[in-house]
């Protein structure tokens, strides 16, 4: 894989039921992983909401969607982020933290660049114009 940029949808707690009906269109692969599973959380209203899912679809087309944590802000028709990953090694890994480090200027730190539970490197933040970015580097590719 080479490095790429990929819409990322965040919603309010509708996440399962969106990417089920884009996947009922596109068809593809679905998967979902909730909150309970990626980062261990024991709140019952948070748990079972989806921390990451992810439809692949021929010819390209590739979509990511979560629910944002109650922690977090959403508007009623949801929010867009963008996601960079890489995981093929030393240049991928080069060129996500160039972009990182370029992006971070004037930026607001969501989340630090560093090891997250999952195992992958990850960082979110949202630049001056409200765009919010994150980044995932394969955990086979930082070592």
């Amino acid at each position: 894989m080479t490095v790429a940029m990929t819409p990322y949808l965040r919603y309010g707690g509708v996440a399962r039921e969106a990417m089920e009906l884009y996947h009922s269109v596109f068809g593809g692969e679905l998967s979902f992983m909730t909150f309970a599973e990626g980062a261990g959380e024991t709140n019952p209203q948070v748990a079972d909401q989806i921390m990451h899912s992810s439809l692949y679809v021929d010819r390209g087309l590739h979509l990511m969607a979560s629910d944002t944590h109650p922690d977090m802000n959403v508007g009623p028709n949801g929010t867009i982020a963008i996601s960079g990953s890489g995981e093929d090694g030393p240049s991928e890994i080069d060129t996500l933290k160039e972009w990182w480090s370029k992006l971070s200027k004037d930026s607001h730190i969501d989340i630090p660049l560093e090891q997250a539970p999952w195992g992958d490197y990850f960082g979110q933040l949202t630049d001056r114009y409200g765009v919010t970015w994150m980044f995932n580097i394969g955990a086979d590719a930082s070592q």
